[in-house]
Protein backbone atom coordinates (compact mmCIF):
# COMPACT_ATOMS: atom_id res chain seq x y z
CA UNK A 1 0.00 0.00 0.00
CA UNK A 2 2.55 2.25 0.79
CA UNK A 3 4.45 2.03 -2.74
CA UNK A 4 0.92 2.73 -4.48
CA UNK A 5 0.51 5.90 -2.38
CA UNK A 6 4.20 7.07 -2.95
CA UNK A 7 4.23 6.69 -6.24
CA UNK A 8 0.76 8.78 -6.84
CA UNK A 9 2.51 11.18 -4.83
CA UNK A 10 5.75 11.19 -6.82
CA UNK A 11 3.97 11.05 -9.92
CA UNK A 12 3.29 14.88 -9.71
CA UNK A 13 0.03 14.52 -11.16
CA UNK A 14 -1.48 15.49 -7.63
CA UNK A 15 -1.41 19.11 -8.24
CA UNK A 16 -0.98 19.51 -4.43
CA UNK A 17 -0.05 16.69 -1.64
CA UNK A 18 -2.98 14.46 -0.73
CA UNK A 19 -4.78 14.97 2.39
CA UNK A 20 -5.22 13.03 5.35
CA UNK A 21 -8.16 11.76 4.35
CA UNK A 22 -7.35 11.27 0.61
CA UNK A 23 -4.90 9.07 2.14
CA UNK A 24 -7.41 6.99 3.75
CA UNK A 25 -9.60 6.48 1.57
CA UNK A 26 -6.89 4.98 -0.90
CA UNK A 27 -5.33 2.92 2.21
CA UNK A 28 -9.95 1.53 1.89
CA UNK A 29 -9.96 1.13 -1.06
CA UNK A 30 -6.70 -0.83 -1.44
CA UNK A 31 -7.54 -2.71 1.48
CA UNK A 32 -11.05 -3.45 0.05
CA UNK A 33 -8.68 -4.79 -3.34
CA UNK A 34 -6.85 -6.75 -1.66
CA UNK A 35 -9.06 -8.22 0.79
CA UNK A 36 -11.52 -8.90 -1.88
CA UNK A 37 -14.43 -8.18 -0.03
CA UNK A 38 -17.75 -8.57 -1.75
CA UNK A 39 -19.13 -5.62 -0.50
CA UNK A 40 -18.04 -1.99 1.23
CA UNK A 41 -20.14 0.64 2.67
CA UNK A 42 -18.13 3.95 2.11
CA UNK A 43 -18.77 7.05 4.19
CA UNK A 44 -18.08 10.69 2.89
CA UNK A 45 -15.82 12.39 5.15
CA UNK A 46 -18.07 15.46 4.20
CA UNK A 47 -20.49 16.84 1.73
CA UNK A 48 -20.03 14.15 -1.01
CA UNK A 49 -19.95 16.21 -4.32
CA UNK A 50 -16.28 16.81 -3.64
CA UNK A 51 -15.33 13.63 -1.52
CA UNK A 52 -12.49 11.64 -1.89
CA UNK A 53 -14.69 8.95 -1.53
CA UNK A 54 -16.62 10.10 -4.47
CA UNK A 55 -14.69 8.61 -6.96
CA UNK A 56 -16.84 5.16 -6.86
CA UNK A 57 -20.18 4.41 -8.83
CA UNK A 58 -22.34 2.37 -5.97
CA UNK A 59 -25.08 -0.29 -6.21
CA UNK A 60 -27.08 2.48 -4.64
CA UNK A 61 -26.51 5.96 -2.95
CA UNK A 62 -27.50 6.62 0.49
CA UNK A 63 -28.03 10.59 1.89
CA UNK A 64 -29.47 10.02 5.91
CA UNK A 65 -29.59 13.84 7.12
CA UNK A 66 -28.77 17.10 6.35
CA UNK A 67 -27.39 19.38 9.24
CA UNK A 68 -25.75 22.36 9.42
CA UNK A 69 -22.25 21.40 9.57
CA UNK A 70 -18.87 22.15 7.79
CA UNK A 71 -20.57 25.19 6.44
CA UNK A 72 -17.72 26.51 5.87
CA UNK A 73 -16.98 24.50 2.63
CA UNK A 74 -20.54 23.31 2.48
CA UNK A 75 -22.95 26.24 1.95
CA UNK A 76 -24.44 28.30 5.08
CA UNK A 77 -28.23 27.30 3.82
CA UNK A 78 -29.45 23.77 4.06
CA UNK A 79 -30.54 24.16 0.45
CA UNK A 80 -26.78 24.55 -0.04
CA UNK A 81 -25.22 21.67 2.04
CA UNK A 82 -28.33 19.29 0.42
CA UNK A 83 -27.12 20.00 -3.17
CA UNK A 84 -23.04 19.40 -2.21
CA UNK A 85 -24.74 16.17 -0.36
CA UNK A 86 -26.42 14.92 -3.31
CA UNK A 87 -23.23 15.32 -5.15
CA UNK A 88 -22.61 11.38 -4.72
CA UNK A 89 -25.64 10.63 -6.51
CA UNK A 90 -24.54 8.62 -10.17
CA UNK A 91 -26.72 8.40 -13.30
CA UNK A 92 -29.32 5.57 -12.79
CA UNK A 93 -27.73 4.79 -9.30
CA UNK A 94 -30.52 4.37 -7.06
CA UNK A 95 -30.63 6.70 -3.83
CA UNK A 96 -32.04 5.85 -0.36
CA UNK A 97 -32.97 9.39 1.36
CA UNK A 98 -33.97 9.16 4.80
CA UNK A 99 -34.79 13.09 5.26
CA UNK A 100 -38.26 14.26 6.15
CA UNK A 101 -40.16 16.28 3.22
CA UNK A 102 -38.74 19.77 3.50
CA UNK A 103 -36.47 22.13 1.41
CA UNK A 104 -33.54 19.63 1.95
CA UNK A 105 -35.35 16.58 0.33
CA UNK A 106 -36.92 18.33 -2.13
CA UNK A 107 -33.20 19.48 -3.69
CA UNK A 108 -32.32 16.03 -3.41
CA UNK A 109 -35.21 14.03 -5.26
CA UNK A 110 -34.78 17.10 -7.75
CA UNK A 111 -30.58 15.97 -8.63
CA UNK A 112 -31.95 12.49 -8.48
CA UNK A 113 -34.68 13.36 -11.52
CA UNK A 114 -31.94 14.99 -12.99
CA UNK A 115 -29.71 12.22 -13.32
CA UNK A 116 -32.37 9.15 -13.79
CA UNK A 117 -31.55 8.11 -10.46
CA UNK A 118 -34.17 6.41 -8.83
CA UNK A 119 -35.47 7.89 -5.65
CA UNK A 120 -36.69 6.21 -2.24
CA UNK A 121 -38.03 8.00 -0.08
CA UNK A 122 -37.50 6.04 3.51
CA UNK A 123 -40.47 7.92 5.79
CA UNK A 124 -42.52 9.47 2.91
CA UNK A 125 -45.86 7.93 4.43
CA UNK A 126 -46.81 9.42 8.24
CA UNK A 127 -46.26 6.49 10.91
CA UNK A 128 -43.89 4.56 8.92
CA UNK A 129 -41.17 4.46 11.53
CA UNK A 130 -43.25 3.62 15.07
CA UNK A 131 -40.59 3.34 18.28
CA UNK A 132 -42.11 2.11 21.46
CA UNK A 133 -39.86 2.78 24.92
CA UNK A 134 -38.45 -0.18 26.34
CA UNK A 135 -36.01 -0.95 29.62
CA UNK A 136 -32.43 -0.08 28.34
CA UNK A 137 -33.95 1.37 25.07
CA UNK A 138 -36.65 0.98 22.11
CA UNK A 139 -38.39 -1.52 20.01
CA UNK A 140 -38.93 0.03 16.17
CA UNK A 141 -41.34 -1.66 13.61
CA UNK A 142 -40.67 0.02 10.28
CA UNK A 143 -42.39 -0.67 7.01
CA UNK A 144 -41.21 0.08 3.36
CA UNK A 145 -42.49 -0.72 0.40
CA UNK A 146 -45.15 -3.09 1.80
CA UNK A 147 -43.09 -5.36 4.13
CA UNK A 148 -42.43 -4.53 7.89
CA UNK A 149 -39.62 -5.13 9.93
CA UNK A 150 -39.56 -4.80 13.54
CA UNK A 151 -35.99 -4.63 15.62
CA UNK A 152 -34.46 -3.54 18.75
CA UNK A 153 -31.10 -1.90 17.91
CA UNK A 154 -28.12 -2.24 20.39
CA UNK A 155 -27.52 0.99 19.23
CA UNK A 156 -28.21 3.63 21.76
CA UNK A 157 -30.73 6.00 21.14
CA UNK A 158 -34.46 7.26 19.63
CA UNK A 159 -32.61 8.32 16.38
CA UNK A 160 -30.42 5.53 16.11
CA UNK A 161 -34.29 3.59 15.15
CA UNK A 162 -34.29 6.35 11.91
CA UNK A 163 -30.46 4.94 11.01
CA UNK A 164 -31.57 1.54 11.28
CA UNK A 165 -34.52 2.27 9.28
CA UNK A 166 -32.35 3.65 6.12
CA UNK A 167 -30.07 0.87 6.71
CA UNK A 168 -32.84 -1.45 5.97
CA UNK A 169 -34.24 0.73 2.57
CA UNK A 170 -30.77 0.52 1.25
CA UNK A 171 -30.09 -3.31 2.33
CA UNK A 172 -33.74 -3.78 0.01
CA UNK A 173 -32.39 -1.91 -2.51
CA UNK A 174 -29.18 -3.98 -2.85
CA UNK A 175 -30.98 -6.87 -2.73
CA UNK A 176 -32.57 -5.82 -6.44
CA UNK A 177 -29.34 -5.16 -7.94
CA UNK A 178 -26.56 -6.86 -6.53
CA UNK A 179 -27.54 -10.34 -4.08
CA UNK A 180 -30.71 -11.36 -2.29
CA UNK A 181 -30.47 -10.43 1.46
CA UNK A 182 -32.49 -12.48 3.48
CA UNK A 183 -35.10 -10.43 5.75
CA UNK A 184 -33.65 -12.17 9.02
CA UNK A 185 -30.18 -11.24 8.19
CA UNK A 186 -31.16 -8.05 7.52
CA UNK A 187 -32.68 -7.59 11.11
CA UNK A 188 -29.76 -9.97 12.81
CA UNK A 189 -27.48 -7.12 11.23
CA UNK A 190 -29.09 -4.44 12.63
CA UNK A 191 -29.39 -6.04 16.28
CA UNK A 192 -25.62 -6.84 16.29
CA UNK A 193 -24.10 -3.51 15.39
CA UNK A 194 -21.43 -1.97 16.88
CA UNK A 195 -20.45 1.52 16.51
CA UNK A 196 -17.69 2.98 18.95
CA UNK A 197 -18.09 6.06 19.89
CA UNK A 198 -21.65 6.88 19.65
CA UNK A 199 -23.29 6.24 23.44
CA UNK A 200 -20.60 3.59 23.98
CA UNK A 201 -21.20 2.48 27.63
CA UNK A 202 -17.19 1.86 29.33
CA UNK A 203 -18.44 1.58 33.06
CA UNK A 204 -21.33 1.03 35.28
CA UNK A 205 -20.75 2.65 38.62
CA UNK A 206 -20.86 5.16 38.06
CA UNK A 207 -22.27 4.78 34.43
CA UNK A 208 -19.55 6.37 31.91
CA UNK A 209 -21.08 6.99 28.44
CA UNK A 210 -18.65 7.85 25.30
CA UNK A 211 -20.13 9.96 22.29
CA UNK A 212 -18.76 11.68 19.13
CA UNK A 213 -21.66 14.06 18.94
CA UNK A 214 -19.24 17.27 17.46
CA UNK A 215 -22.94 19.47 15.64
CA UNK A 216 -25.84 20.23 16.36
CA UNK A 217 -27.63 17.16 15.27
CA UNK A 218 -25.38 15.07 16.90
CA UNK A 219 -25.54 16.85 20.32
CA UNK A 220 -29.63 16.78 20.48
CA UNK A 221 -29.87 13.00 19.53
CA UNK A 222 -27.32 12.83 22.34
CA UNK A 223 -28.69 14.83 25.44
CA UNK A 224 -32.47 13.70 24.30
CA UNK A 225 -30.52 9.88 25.09
CA UNK A 226 -29.24 11.64 28.64
CA UNK A 227 -32.69 12.94 29.21
CA UNK A 228 -34.02 9.43 29.22
CA UNK A 229 -31.37 7.01 30.27
CA UNK A 230 -28.72 7.98 32.20
CA UNK A 231 -29.30 8.30 36.06
CA UNK A 232 -28.62 11.46 37.90
CA UNK A 233 -26.75 13.48 38.91
CA UNK A 234 -24.64 13.66 35.95
CA UNK A 235 -21.22 15.17 35.41
CA UNK A 236 -20.71 16.06 31.31
CA UNK A 237 -17.07 15.97 30.51
CA UNK A 238 -16.89 18.79 27.10
CA UNK A 239 -14.24 19.00 24.67
CA UNK A 240 -14.77 20.42 21.30
CA UNK A 241 -12.66 21.37 18.16
CA UNK A 242 -12.51 24.96 17.75
CA UNK A 243 -13.92 25.29 14.52
CA UNK A 244 -17.21 24.06 15.40
CA UNK A 245 -20.32 25.58 16.51
CA UNK A 246 -19.31 25.63 20.49
CA UNK A 247 -22.41 27.84 21.06
CA UNK A 248 -25.13 25.84 19.55
CA UNK A 249 -23.67 22.40 20.78
CA UNK A 250 -22.97 23.32 23.99
CA UNK A 251 -26.15 25.17 24.86
CA UNK A 252 -27.91 21.50 23.82
CA UNK A 253 -25.61 19.33 26.01
CA UNK A 254 -24.34 21.70 28.87
CA UNK A 255 -27.89 21.78 30.85
CA UNK A 256 -28.69 18.35 31.28
CA UNK A 257 -25.57 17.94 34.04
CA UNK A 258 -24.98 19.21 37.25
CA UNK A 259 -21.30 19.73 37.16
CA UNK A 260 -18.71 20.33 33.76
CA UNK A 261 -15.49 19.82 32.75
CA UNK A 262 -14.37 21.35 30.24
CA UNK A 263 -10.79 19.10 28.52
CA UNK A 264 -8.99 19.19 25.28
CA UNK A 265 -7.06 17.10 23.18
CA UNK A 266 -3.72 17.86 22.00
CA UNK A 267 -4.02 18.63 18.45
CA UNK A 268 -3.85 22.09 17.11
CA UNK A 269 -8.09 21.89 16.08
CA UNK A 270 -9.07 21.25 19.82
CA UNK A 271 -10.69 24.49 21.77
CA UNK A 272 -8.97 25.09 24.77
CA UNK A 273 -10.97 24.86 27.87
CA UNK A 274 -10.72 28.57 28.45
CA UNK A 275 -12.19 29.43 24.76
CA UNK A 276 -15.22 26.95 25.25
CA UNK A 277 -15.51 28.86 28.71
CA UNK A 278 -15.63 32.07 26.87
CA UNK A 279 -17.84 31.21 24.31
CA UNK A 280 -20.41 29.08 26.02
CA UNK A 281 -20.66 30.10 29.75
CA UNK A 282 -22.58 28.10 32.25
CA UNK A 283 -24.05 30.28 35.32
CA UNK A 284 -25.13 28.60 38.03
CA UNK A 285 -23.66 25.41 37.46
CA UNK A 286 -20.54 23.79 38.93
CA UNK A 287 -17.42 23.90 36.66
CA UNK A 288 -13.95 23.17 36.29
CA UNK A 289 -11.24 23.49 33.84
CA UNK A 290 -9.19 20.56 33.05
CA UNK A 291 -6.77 20.83 29.56
CA UNK A 292 -5.64 16.77 30.25
CA UNK A 293 -7.95 14.90 29.10
CA UNK A 294 -7.02 11.77 31.74
CA UNK A 295 -7.18 14.15 34.78
CA UNK A 296 -10.53 15.24 33.49
CA UNK A 297 -12.02 11.68 33.19
CA UNK A 298 -10.74 11.04 36.21
CA UNK A 299 -11.65 13.77 38.44
CA UNK A 300 -15.06 13.29 36.79
CA UNK A 301 -15.53 9.89 38.39
CA UNK A 302 -14.02 10.30 41.38
CA UNK A 303 -16.86 13.38 41.46
CA UNK A 304 -19.77 11.18 40.45
CA UNK A 305 -21.57 8.87 42.95
CA UNK A 306 -22.06 5.50 42.02
CA UNK A 307 -25.31 5.80 41.24
CA UNK A 308 -24.81 8.54 38.82
CA UNK A 309 -23.32 9.06 35.30
CA UNK A 310 -20.70 10.81 33.62
CA UNK A 311 -21.10 11.99 30.00
CA UNK A 312 -18.08 12.50 27.95
CA UNK A 313 -19.04 14.04 24.82
CA UNK A 314 -18.21 16.93 21.55
CA UNK A 315 -15.25 15.34 19.84
CA UNK A 316 -14.59 11.98 18.24
CA UNK A 317 -11.38 13.06 19.12
CA UNK A 318 -11.97 13.40 22.51
CA UNK A 319 -13.20 9.91 22.77
CA UNK A 320 -10.49 8.26 20.98
CA UNK A 321 -8.27 9.90 23.59
CA UNK A 322 -10.65 8.74 26.61
CA UNK A 323 -10.67 5.02 25.14
CA UNK A 324 -7.85 4.40 26.14
CA UNK A 325 -8.35 5.13 29.93
CA UNK A 326 -10.59 1.97 29.35
CA UNK A 327 -8.56 -0.54 28.29
CA UNK A 328 -10.37 -4.02 29.82
CA UNK A 329 -13.73 -3.12 28.15
CA UNK A 330 -14.75 -5.63 26.51
CA UNK A 331 -18.28 -5.04 25.47
CA UNK A 332 -21.61 -2.69 26.15
CA UNK A 333 -24.16 -3.28 29.25
CA UNK A 334 -27.14 -3.35 29.84
CA UNK A 335 -29.20 -0.50 31.59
Amino acid sequence: MKTVIHELIASGNLGSPPTYFEILTILALLYFRERNVDIAVLEVGMGGRLDATNVVTPLVSVITTVGRDHQEFLGKTLAEIAFEKAGIIKPGVPVVCGLAPGIARHVVNRRARELGAPFRAVFDKPGALQARRQKGGYRFSFRFEGEDFVFSPELRGEHQGRNAAVAIAAAVEISRRWRRLQKRRIIQGVREARWEGRLESVQRRPRVVLDGAHNEAGARAVAAYARDFLPRPLTLVFGIMKDKNIRRVSALLFPLAETIILTSVPMPRAASPEMIFSLAPVPGKKIFLEPDPKRAVQKAIEMTPPRGSVLITGSLFLVGEVKRLFPSWLGNPTI
